[in-house]
């Protein structure tokens, strides 16, 4: 038997001014999902039980940008995506374009169960939901009065935004005129702040699974997919590791990060944190991005090249933390 090691996020790239109580809110959900992650593998959950179960808690509580308070399309609406992957046999579900099921990580547990596919998108998702019975709720109730407010102020910039949070003065600094330092895709953006959540479990039987959830960025194009449903860009699990990414999505897509972190390890032989500080530095080019991962040996590492990352992380041998900055 070996040991059990967890890790979540809620996103990477944090608005340096974020205020105090909302730090110490993002900080009690991550403790909040960690400890019921770790409850579970106590009681010796799968691992692909408990990166369901811990993301499903995330998506439920609207603080972070998966299920609600999902971030807006430029219409107003919300269009979620989501995929988990089981490290034994490599078993993966993804799904996009969901609109009215209320825990997407659910769905794409099913899509890897319960069809010949590995990942269903928009109408097909919808439709595959309703025929598994999974809970379906009305789009307004992922829609929360602050995005509202993001998605107009994002308007306004004429820029698309990672997320809702707005860096102290933008609102009258974040004009379409406005010189932007970062880019997506050679366009610039206006604020870097993703908060895509993602739970990687290694259990004590040795396995690694992964899952991730989003609502994706603020104002964008309706029917853009990002990185958190691309098996091996934002979600990977092997017999090896289990890894989840969050970042600019568009650079996560071109790294092929989560498998990346596999790779190095299987062919230039890295350990894990070696690995994930590897990808991290030589694989995003000019991207910001970070990931938790976990190894079939029990350990836990992150990384990102960003500002901050809410993430948490524990191990059966009494280790714990919650953290922001680096």
């Amino acid at each position: 038997m070996g040991a059990w090691a967890i890790a979540v996020h809620g996103g990477a790239g944090v608005d340096p001014n974020l205020p105090l109580q909302r730090q110490e809110e993002a900080k009690q959900l991550l403790t909040r999902c960690l400890n019921l992650g770790i409850s579970a593998l106590n009681s010796n959950l799968s691992a692909i039980d408990v990166v369901e179960l811990v993301v499903r808690e995330l998506e439920t509580d609207p603080l972070f940008n998966s299920g609600r308070g999902s971030a807006l399309t430029e219409k107003g609406t919300v269009e979620m995506e989501a995929s988990i992957m089981d490290g034994p046999k490599r078993r993966c579900g993804a799904v996009s374009g969901l609109t009215t099921v209320k825990n997407p990580i659910s769905l794409a547990r099913l899509v890897m169960e319960k069809s010949p596919h590995s990942y269903l998108a928009f109408s097909g998702a919808e439709d595959f939901a309703r025929q598994q019975g999974v809970e379906v709720v009305d789009n307004e109730y992922f829609i929360t009065p602050e995005n509202v407010g993001m998605l107009k102020l994002a308007k306004e910039a004429n820029a698309i935004l990672f997320d809702y949070r707005i860096p102290n003065g933008c609102e009258t600094t974040c004009g379409a005129n406005v010189e932007s330092p970062l880019h997506m895709n050679g366009l610039p953006i206006s604020v870097y702040a993703p908060e895509t959540v993602g739970c990687v479990v290694v259990d004590r039987e040795g396995r690694c699974a992964a899952a991730t959830s989003t609502g994706g960025l603020m104002n964008k194009m309706t029917g853009r997919i990002g990185d958190s449903p691309l098996i091996g860009s934002g979600t990977y699990a092997c017999d090896l590791c289990g890894v989840s990414c969050t970042g600019e999505g568009e650079a996560i897509i071109r790294a092929t990060l989560a498998r990346e972190v596999a790779a190095v390890m299987e062919y230039k032989g890295l350990g894990l944190q070696e690995a994930v500080d590897f990808c991290i530095k030589t694989r995003l080019d000019d991207g910001k991005a970070g990931l938790i991962a976990v190894s079939k040996n029990g350990e836990v590492a992150y990384g990102f090249n960003c500002n901050g990352m809410f993430r948490g992380c524990a191990t059966e041998n009494g280790f714990m933390e919650v953290g922001i900055w680096e």
